[in-house]
């Protein structure tokens, strides 16, 4: 039997490789660090995703913090997500599960963060869409709060991370899954900047109710080009390669801090 052509110029990435890897990246032992990562992206990893959070707590070491998204984009209002009919609408609203922090899935965030939402002694925060799931020693101050009507604001674990002078790590993908970006949107103030109605079903009192609330509408349309001007103006992204994907590690605050100014000026030109 012939090998797969897509292996054919690949070896096999070990654990081993990948901490390595990180470390000459610099992502720095003992410091929290929010983690986007592309599975496919890092290549043939043996051990797949469980191989991956190894790798990641061995770089970040015992007194690290690693988070990253585990958001339930299913749980969502179908009207804010408009991609199903409306005459359907009061159907779902009335049928969706209940968000459970233990067992609710989530929803297009990859493999390694699926796996890292169940590692035991994982802590995820509370919102029914944007949850964040940490692990390490600020993992509790990370996720204790999460307002329903500020998914990534000030008061959300998006704002924890920023005051724990967290870095962002992006594992074979590029800036526009860099969820920490939300914060600088609710930071800045632009043209056309507005809220959306979103909605989830919960228990109140006992009892199951559908609960809306008022949350800035967010984009990533340009993220990416947010992090180029911030790596090209102040210097400060580190880029290399994790087992055969392009990474990058960014300081949040720094980022943040750049990102609102940025947002300001440029989505209002």
């Amino acid at each position: 039997m012939s090998s797969a052509p897509e292996t054919a110029d690949l070896r096999p990435v070990t654990a081993e490789r990948l901490v390595a890897d990180l470390r000459t990246l610099g992502v720095p032992e003992g410091a929290p660090v929010m983690v986007h990562t592309s599975l496919r992206a890092l290549g043939w990893v043996i051990g797949g995703p469980q191989a991956v959070l190894e790798a990641l707590r061995a770089a970040v070491g015992p007194h690290g913090t690693l988070a990253m998204p585990t958001q339930s984009w299913q749980l969502c209002d179908p009207a804010m997500l408009q991609d199903l009919p409306e005459e359907w609408w009061p159907t779902i609203r009335q049928h969706l599960p209940l968000y459970d922090a233990a067992t609710t899935p989530s929803q297009t965030m990859g493999a390694v963060a699926e796996l890292f939402r169940t590692t035991p002694g994982a802590r995820r925060s509370p919102h029914p869409h944007r949850s964040i799931t940490a692990a390490g020693p600020e993992a509790e101050r990370i996720t204790a709060r999460h307002p329903l009507d500020s998914p990534a604001g000030e008061e959300s674990p998006l704002g924890a991370l920023v005051a724990l002078d967290a870095w962002v790590l992006l594992l074979g993908v590029d800036a526009a899954k860099a969820t920490i970006l939300h914060l600088a949107e609710h930071r800045a103030d632009y043209a056309g900047k507005r809220s959306v109605p979103n909605g989830v079903a919960m228990l109140v009192d006992g009892h199951r109710e559908w609960t809306t609330w008022e949350e800035l509408d967010v984009h990533d349309h340009d993220f990416v080009d947010v992090a180029a001007a911030f790596a090209a103006e102040t210097g400060l992204v580190r880029s290399g390669r994790v087992g055969e994907a392009a990474a990058h590690l960014l300081p949040a605050r720094a980022l943040v801090e750049f990102a609102a100014e940025w947002f300001t000026a440029h989505r209002s030109a």
